[in-house]
């Protein structure tokens, strides 16, 4: 009986292109332990020198900028990164009490926070200040694996998120190279700021859309969606799930994330835990590491990064929240939001499945708890 390839349906498979499969696959698990490897060198777990490393590292990551005013610096390609603080309140996106099913969040008019403007290949005055200067500068992260993160041995930023980037380059300004792309690396905490003082053009970063931050910027439709998690060793855990064994426990999150909105509220905070608030989730894992940190709430996409990364640490439980994730952009840059859409439009068809499979889907695979697939976009007009 002669095998048929599911994915071409181009007919009989010969011998031959079964070899030829066979070695494509192997290349890519391959390519996928040699990036897993080589991240991992200067992060991974050790008793001593390799942990003391990660936290040098994370250091100079976090560095500010050398005005002092935690504005991050242009990158282009390898680039240069800066940071700054600040933190936020609220109630969290979409959990109600530790371990009730999450629902997606509504606003208080009853408006779904995901609800975006309708795509648009128009140009308006947004688009064209782009085209003018030649040049998508986009903020991003570089430290988490497999979403936006700088490969080691070349120096560039990588990651499903990037991979989003490239394809808005394109569309504006018909190419992805860094000619076209400034990408600056901010933290988590000056996603907004950054959109707000218009540092960037936008920000592609794990960002999840709710009602507090659409009052704040504009957001694209959802092309991720996931929850927050709890990352933990996978030897002697100390950290069970969001119940009584936190109490008194050390619990890492990022500042100005949802994570950190989750556990300030009433019921979560009620759980006892001591916080840890960090500028980015990448310190949480070093502070698990190095055994200041008994467990980190992160995003569950962000979670199975880590877990990726650092083999002794590991996903529990199941997603307390439903987050989608967006591209954020400025309040007054609607005709940005419609042509962002556009492209996501066309992402949903042709690229997001193979850069997925590309980045996530040997590690995301049961996070979700669904068929991998993006969300379908909501619009409100």
């Amino acid at each position: 009986m002669t095998e048929r390839d599911p994915m071409t349906e181009r007919g009989p498979m010969t011998e031959r292109d079964s070899v030829t499969k066979r070695g494509t696959m192997a290349v890519r698990r391959s390519e996928r332990a040699r990036r897993q490897e080589s991240y991992r060198k200067p992060w991974a777990v050790a008793a001593g020198g390799l942990a003391v490393t990660a936290a040098v590292l994370v250091s100079t990551v976090l560095s500010t900028g050398p005005t002092g005013t935690g504005v991050p610096a242009d990158t282009a390609g390898a680039g240069e990164v800066h940071s700054g603080a600040g933190a936020t309140s609220g109630r969290p996106a979409s959990a109600s009490e530790p371990g009730a099913e999450p629902e997606p969040e509504k606003c208080e008019d009853g408006r779904n926070p995901a609800e975006s403007l309708k795509p648009s290949g128009a140009s308006g005055e947004a688009v064209e200040r782009i085209k003018k200067k030649g040049k998508l500068v986009v903020g991003v992260d570089q430290n988490s694996y497999l979403w936006g993160y700088r490969d080691p041995t070349t120096g560039t930023i990588e990651g499903f998120d990037i991979d989003l980037v490239k394809a808005i380059a394109r569309d504006l300004l018909g190419d992805d190279g860094p000619d076209r792309i400034t990408y600056r690396t901010i933290p988590t905490d000056q996603r907004i700021p950054a959109i707000r003082n218009g540092d960037v053009d936008m920000v592609v970063r794990t960002m999840t859309i709710n009602c507090e931050r659409i009052e704040q910027v504009a957001f694209s439709t959802a092309y991720f969606e996931a929850g927050q998690q709890l990352v933990v060793p996978k030897k002697r855990a100390r950290v069970k799930g969001f119940d009584s064994t936190m109490r008194g426990k050390r619990v890492c999150y990022a500042s100005g994330s949802t994570a950190e909105k989750m556990m300030k509220s009433a019921r979560y905070a009620a759980l006892g835990a001591e916080p840890v608030v960090v500028p980015n989730q990448l310190d949480c894992l070093v502070r698990l590491q190095l055994g200041e940190a008994d467990a980190t709430v992160t995003d569950s996409a962000l979670g199975a990064g880590q877990a990726a990364q650092d083999p002794s640490v590991e996903l529990i439980g199941e997603p307390e929240t439903v987050e989608p994730y967006g591209v954020a952009m400025n309040l007054a840059d609607k005709d940005l939001v419609r042509r962002v859409n556009k492209v996501l439009k066309d992402f949903r068809k042709d690229g997001w499945k193979s850069s997925y499979d590309r980045w996530l889907a040997d590690d995301m695979m049961g996070t979700e708890g669904k068929k991998p697939a993006p969300p379908e976009p909501l619009y409100r007009d």
